[in-house]
């Protein structure tokens, strides 16, 4: 839909989400007709975006909560999705106005309560064939917390992930541990670390400084440091975690 503004006597014309698209489209290959564009936006269960070629046109995905997004936000991501699917360095600036936008307050909370809402946390229960992780959390809670943390959802995920380990899900409020742990070769104090970690992140969450989110704040790494273990279950997940395999 076009939206007309009027400033100083002059009607102006807002671009459509496609000519929008298109302009940046030109603008990153100057030498190349645009193919036909269409702009969706979808009830995703996150800010997600994507981009792809299909049936001869370029379509664009876009996360709903985005469609009363300043037109300077729209171009932003314009610029991000075209120069992935180019294969080109995004420029700072579009990346930067897109995470602030992000990181606004509001646009935060919004974020929660979609997937709080739309989104599901398929995950394995919280006992596994090797580390009962509800047992963990409530032996950590006493010596840590003075049992005083509530429990939340808390369980295995299904994929066996290197990267990450372990993540707090805020808007499920739901501690889910990487099941690669979940094996006889993992000691107990790594276990016992990754929780504590995310545990962390209930007691001390996100914060916004200086228009950044500030994920380990400095109270947060302070109380880090109190694990007994800390630099044992490091060096293991530096080592030992990358040699092992994946189970079938």
């Amino acid at each position: 839909m076009v939206h007309s503004e009027t400033m100083q006597g002059e009607s102006l014309e807002k671009e459509t989400p496609e000519q929008v698209y298109r302009r940046v489209f030109q603008e990153l290959k100057p030498r190349t007709a645009p193919p036909p564009i269409l702009v969706q936006y979808r009830s995703f269960a996150n800010v997600n975006s994507f981009i792809e070629f299909k049936e001869g046109r370029l379509l664009v995905r876009i996360s709903d909560l985005l469609r009363q997004a300043p037109d300077s936000v729209h171009e932003a991501l314009a610029w991000i999705l075209l120069c992935k699917l180019f294969r080109r360095r995004i420029p700072g600036r579009h990346k930067d106005r897109y995470r602030r936008y992000l990181n606004k307050g509001e646009v935060v909370q919004a974020v929660e309560k979609l997937r709080h809402e739309r989104g599901r946390k398929p995950i394995l229960p919280p006992a596994g064939e090797h580390h009962d992780l509800l047992r963990i959390f409530d032996e950590l809670n006493f010596r840590f917390f003075h049992g005083l943390m509530s429990q939340p959802v808390i369980g295995w995920s299904r994929a066996e992930s290197r990267h990450i380990l372990g993540h707090y899900d805020s808007a499920h409020n739901a501690i889910v541990l990487s099941r690669i742990l979940d094996r006889e070769e993992a000691p107990a104090f790594v276990v016992e670390y990754v929780m504590y970690h995310e545990m962390l992140h209930l007691r001390h969450p996100v914060e916004r400084r200086a228009g950044r989110r500030c994920i380990h704040t400095p109270e947060f790494r302070k109380a880090e440091e109190e694990f007994p273990a800390l630099k044992q279950a490091k060096k293991w997940m530096e080592t030992v975690l990358w040699r092992l395999s994946a189970r079938r």
